[in-house]
């Protein structure tokens, strides 16, 4: 984004400054968006957040918004693990809603392949009590990846 209402660049702080505002004034947000023919723009996922798999960009959104359709699932985030054969692949934190029962596998991969293709498959499936947060109550997904790869969610399957 441009304009007058953009910061001026990081508090003593060139470095981050330099990499978030170009040399013509464009501030680089890490949002990605639609924009439609009347000039209203849609935010509809981060730059940061994007999984790439085998070379095709997966937009984690796109895959919770399936999953959350699911009458089990109170709650979800999807998050790219590292992978040798595709670079990445989808994992799906889950949260089951009060009283539900938790599907098997076999179960949510069916559901989410009646709505997404199947490279959008989440090849991991985790169940969680809570999702680990931020002060300001968004999901932290680097950190659910990273305890991912360390191993730390009970029953996962690396």
């Amino acid at each position: 984004m441009r304009g007058y209402n953009v910061m001026a660049g990081y508090n003593d702080n060139p470095e981050a400054t330099a990499a978030t505002i170009d040399k013509d004034g464009w501030l680089h947000t890490g949002d990605l968006g639609t924009m439609d023919s009347r000039g209203y723009v849609k935010i509809t996922g981060r730059v940061k957040e994007m999984i790439i798999r085998g070379g095709e960009n997966l937009f984690p959104v796109e895959i919770e918004n399936a999953m959350l359709e699911h009458p089990s699932i109170a709650e979800v985030a999807v998050v790219g693990i590292p992978d040798e054969k595709w670079g990445e692949v989808v994992a799906c934190f889950m949260r089951a809603g009060e009283g539900a029962s938790k599907p098997e596998e076999g179960e949510l991969r069916g559901f989410v392949r009646e709505r997404l293709s199947p490279q959008k498959t989440p090849a991991h499936w985790i169940w969680v009590e809570e999702f680990p947060l931020t002060g300001s109550g968004k999901i932290q997904k680097f950190a659910m990846s990273e305890a991912f790869v360390e191993g730390k969610y009970e029953g996962q399957e690396a």
